[in-house]
């Protein structure tokens, strides 16, 4: 798999909120399943990657070798960035309870994500 699908497809793993001072309260917290799926472009139909969130702040909590930032807004609206080298995806979107849901392009490819919790 080229690193730039693979990046693509994270990034709807990934998830990008707006930057603000403020991070989510720990109700988001845990490791949570997303689900990527591809709608546009050559990237990898579809995905599945696990992301931690602590603090509202989303991480890697996969064994691959790729860079995952993003906050999580009191809000539930989440944002998030997947990089490996040079090859990216940005994410967006909105988690309520135990579920979330957004979009995410990178590179040539595009598509939606969703999100489950799997521990707090």
């Amino acid at each position: 798999m080229k690193m730039n699908r693979l990046a693509g497809l994270l990034t709807v793993a990934a998830v990008s909120v707006a930057a603000t001072a403020s991070f989510a309260v720990p109700r988001y917290d845990g490791v949570w399943s997303v689900s990527i799926v591809t709608h546009k472009g050559d990237c990898v139909a579809s995905y599945r990657y696990p992301m931690r969130i602590a603090n509202g702040v989303v991480g890697n909590a996969g064994n691959l070798m790729i860079t995952v930032s993003g906050k999580v807004a009191p809000s539930g609206a989440v944002t998030v960035r997947v990089s490996h080298g040079d090859t990216s995806a940005k994410g967006s979107g909105h988690l309520s309870g135990n579920t979330g849901r957004g979009s995410w392009n990178g590179a040539s490819c595009a598509g939606s994500w969703t999100a489950e919790r799997r521990s707090s």
